[in-house]
């Protein structure tokens, strides 16, 4: 057991499902809720428990000293949970959880500020409640703030600087504890990609100090660069523990990155569009499955579900992907094929599905918007939805992400490169 930095036995964290009153009744309250209860009884009947729900459950695992492991699941898989257990922040439901060493949690990057302090005095406050020693706070100083990029405005309250400067900070702050074990939840969202590659740089001396961490993300690259082991946790369950490669592809290829649907309700489809009707917008990766997140290296496919209740003449579905920005980065239509035009120049009633394929080696890494489109031209369109759905775009094993640079543009093409020595 002395190599063991963390041992976690059948951990589970059960979660009540509705309001709970805050407030501690007094004995008047008591009396009045005692008396008040024959007539509810009688009224609406004795009440149903509430519903509870169980944000982990089973969870085993333990982590060697010097060790980092990987977490990757869905958003509501359970990582949060499982962190803040570990972390002391909640007590679980059932089994325990050992913890040999001091913790370190990046859990909330930015908790403790005050907006009326400055950064100067916030560096102080924040280091405090994350457990550094004054002495410690003050050796780290200059290396603190250096690293967070706020030197100018050190001594400017904090409620004046912008969502990045701030987080920033924060993070420098968390980031320069000196713990045995380090927890670590999706932190490298935090400011651009400059500080992205300080953010990475900083785990990975961390991680070559002997040190044990715990790291949550949803940047699988970021997974197979600082660990050598990760688990996949899936509504509460651990899935498997596996090394990083073989984990993030099981994670990629097997659809549990996230949903990846859009579904139209009837309200959501104005009168003018009939006789069609969407029904559905899909994203599937290279397998087939539906997922939000896909790999750059492969083939994805937006299907388009929809019912036409009577016969359209010329009509094109289509889409546009847009970055988060709004900016279109190309349009795509189901008859732009002069063939496929030909063929549905009448398009029947009927239910269809428009199936439209992105190659693989073209998006870079990022998130994306979809756009639907369906439209007579120049003469009517039926249906539009300039933000129907979004995805992300996972760029683990696309050409160049040896170098931990974020590329600029749209596309990451595997172009043919020669190299001629005359």
């Amino acid at each position: 057991m002395s190599d063991i930095s963390i041992l976690v036995e059948n951990v589970g964290k059960q979660y009540r499902i509705g309001v709970q009153n805050d407030y501690y009744p007094t004995l008047r309250d008591a009396l009045v809720e005692m008396a008040k209860w024959p007539v509810r009884v009688l009224r609406y009947g004795i009440p149903t428990k509430h519903e509870t729900i169980w944000a982990l459950r089973n969870i085993s695992f333990e982590v060697k000293k010097g060790e980092v492991l990987g977490v990757i699941g869905r958003n509501g898989a359970g990582k949060s949970t499982l962190l803040k257990i570990l972390s002391r922040v909640t007590e679980p439901t059932e089994g325990y959880a050992e913890i040999h060493g001091r913790v370190g949690s990046l859990l909330e990057v930015g908790t403790g500020f005050h907006p009326e302090l400055t950064g100067r005095e916030n560096i102080y406050l924040n280091g405090a409640i994350l457990g550094m020693k004054r002495a410690e706070i003050q050796r780290k100083f200059d290396e603190i703030v250096d690293f967070s990029g706020v030197e100018k405005f050190i001594d400017t309250p904090v409620k004046r600087y912008s969502s990045g400067m701030y987080l920033r900070l924060a993070f420098a702050v968390a980031a320069h504890m000196e713990p045995e074990i380090l927890v670590v939840d999706e932190v490298l969202a935090v400011g651009d990609a400059e500080f992205q590659r300080k953010c990475l740089g900083k785990m990975s001396d961390v991680a070559s100090q002997g040190r044990t961490v715990l790291f949550v993300s949803h940047n699988m690259s970021a997974i197979l660069r600082l660990t050598r082991e990760t688990i996949v946790l899936d509504r509460g369950k651990m899935l498997m523990r596996a090394p990083s490669s073989e984990a993030v592809d099981y994670y990629l290829s097997s659809g549990l990155a996230m949903e990846g649907e859009r579904r139209w309700s009837k309200e959501e489809i104005p009168p003018q569009a009939s006789p069609f009707h969407p029904l559905a917008m899909r994203i599937r990766n290279a397998q087939g499955q539906i997922a939000e997140t896909v790999r750059s290296t492969e083939p994805l496919m937006v299907e388009v579900e929809y019912q036409l209740e009577n016969p359209i003449n010329g009509l094109r579905v289509g889409i546009y992907l847009m970055n988060t920005h709004g900016e279109v980065i190309f349009t795509s239509f189901d008859t732009d094929d002069p063939a496929q035009y030909e063929k549905y120049s009448v398009r029947q009633a009927g239910h269809y599905f428009s199936l439209c394929t992105i190659p693989g080696d073209l998006l870079n890494e990022g998130r994306y918007m979809l756009g639907l489109n369906a439209s007579t031209y120049r003469l009517k369109r039926y249906f539009q939805d300039e933000h129907a759905m979004s995805f992300n775009v996972d760029a683990t094993g696309a050409p160049g992400k040896q170098w931990l640079e974020n590329r600029q543009g749209f596309f990451r093409p595997r172009l043919n490169w020669e190299i001629v020595l005359q």
